[in-house]
């Protein structure tokens, strides 16, 4: 708990309001959207402006209090839950859109901002912003920020890191700096923009983010290839982009996500084939047909059973929806949903998606796999119940198994999710003893304390995936 000085001096930072340290708030913040982690901060403290930040980290840098950059909780990596307490910052209060600037094509805003209300600021001025997480309906600009947010247009758009060129960041010791700005090149010095993005809230807390916009796309068309074969789905995938097509989005659905899918959002979907892949391509009307017919004639060709071209928006839109609602269709199953990001290069899909199948087979689980096979990013996840501590073992083992698998191909145990403390366990299986060390190393100069979301990225021991503390 905080001692009587510490919430003395935090309170004076931000005043009775913006602090509560009752047992019903810290409860409500206790946890994130990742399944058996669960653990109380000391308190919650809503700062105003990036100058409160500094004097809080200041504080709690004096003091060793751990902080906990939040935004609405969506993390799937526990990479927001205080499993060493501490203070939990929210960002209810710097939720602004500071500016649109046209000329340079950027969009300056406040940690807080809410992705989906973004997205529509921009688009009413004819304007772009790509990355789609599945959470862009709640998730913060902040979060997605912290851990690097992929999503559905991610094969041709890239990820957050690929739009975020300036930064406003505070460091552990209240040191506000400014990364970037907006230029179209930039190397002076180290790229610390890119080293914040996707830190997880370890380096330094965010305050304010410029990201760089596009033209929208003149028109989009979409596409539903079926399956009886998941390798020939797999195999299409590669083909597309050898063919040199790059579509916005090229996702995978397998027969189990399809039926769940089908059974919570009830728009129609083909439940009685294997596999199907979602494809979207946007650009100029000429250059969208004619991608579409070439990856019709791809997909044929790998012995798609059929392939249906949505006939208007609001059919396009369904489909997209129901892709989005995978995890929560899932999630309806069994009282605790697992999900998983595997990585692993575009060619090695169907060699993933046959290991994750032989091991949800071999340890007898329920696990649906969806994800971006455009760029190798599948989500095998698992429908369970954490009361069930035998079959969480067997959770337990197949999830390394395919983390394992993941890497053996040439890929990496998370395409898009984070680290957090749910897998920190197993990141020295992809970057080896050295690979940990160097990043240590930027650690320790950044935050010489840990008080920067201590216990996430960097494991403490390599025995469990799965933990809860009180």
């Amino acid at each position: 708990m905080l001692s009587n000085d510490v919430k003395e001096k935090l309170i004076s930072i931000v005043t009775k309001e913006n602090f509560d340290d009752s047992k019903i708030e810290r409860l409500v913040y206790s946890y994130d959207a990742t399944p058996n982690f669960q653990s109380m901060p000391d308190a919650i403290v809503s700062p105003r402006n990036a100058e409160e930040v500094s004097e809080i980290l200041k504080l709690c840098n004096e003091y060793k209090v751990p902080i906990v950059p939040r935004g609405s909780g969506t993390n799937l990596c526990a990479g927001t839950c205080p499993t060493e307490g501490g203070v939990v910052l929210l960002f209810k209060h710097m939720n602004k859109i500071l500016e649109i600037d046209e000329e340079n094509l950027t969009i300056t805003v406040q940690p807080g901002v809410i992705t989906l209300d973004l997205i529509h600021a921009i688009e009413e001025k004819g304007l772009f912003y790509p990355p789609d997480p599945s959470s862009m309906t709640i998730s913060t600009i902040g979060g997605n920020i912290n851990e690097n947010s992929g999503g559905l247009r991610g094969l041709k758009y890239g990820v957050t890191r690929d739009y975020v060129i300036g930064l406003e960041a505070v460091l552990a010791n209240g040191d506000i700096i400014r990364t970037g700005g907006k230029l179209a090149k930039d190397v002076a010095g180290y790229d610390l923009t890119r080293l914040f993005v996707g830190s997880e809230g370890t380096l330094c807390v965010i305050t304010e983010a410029t990201l760089k916009l596009v033209p929208m796309p003149e028109t989009r068309k979409t596409m539903l290839a079926l399956y009886q074969d998941l390798s020939a789905a797999a195999r299409s995938v590669s083909k597309i982009i050898a063919n040199k097509i790059i579509p916005t989005t090229l996702e995978f659905l397998d027969q189990a996500t399809l039926k769940v899918v089908e059974d919570y959002a009830q728009i129609g979907l083909p439940t009685d084939v294997q596999a199907v892949l979602l494809i979207e391509q946007d650009g100029p009307p000429e250059v969208v047909d004619r991608d579409m017919k070439k990856i019709a004639e791809v997909c044929k060709q790998e012995q798609a059973v059929s392939i249906q071209i949505a006939a208007t928006e609001e059919e396009a839109m369904a489909l997209r929806t129901a892709r989005r609602a995978a995890l929560s269709a899932i999630a309806r199953l069994k009282p605790t949903t697992i999900l998983e990001d595997a990585t692993v290069p575009r060619s090695e899909i169907a060699n993933m998606v046959k290991a994750i199948n032989e091991i949800t087979e071999k340890y007898q689980l329920t696990i649906c796999t969806f994800g971006h096979a455009g760029d190798g990013n599948l989500h095998p996840t698992c429908a369970t119940d954490a009361r069930d501590h035998e079959e969480m073992e067997r959770v337990e083992k197949a999830f390394a198994e395919i983390f394992e698998k993941a890497i053996e191909l040439g890929g990496t145990i998370t395409g898009e999710h984070g680290v957090g403390a749910m897998k920190a366990p197993y990141l020295e299986w992809k970057l080896k003893k050295e690979g940990i060390a160097a990043m240590m190393g930027i650690k320790q100069a950044f935050d010489p304390n840990n008080i920067m979301n201590p216990g996430k990225v960097f494991a403490k021991d390599s025995k469990k995936r799965v933990v809860m503390t009180r």
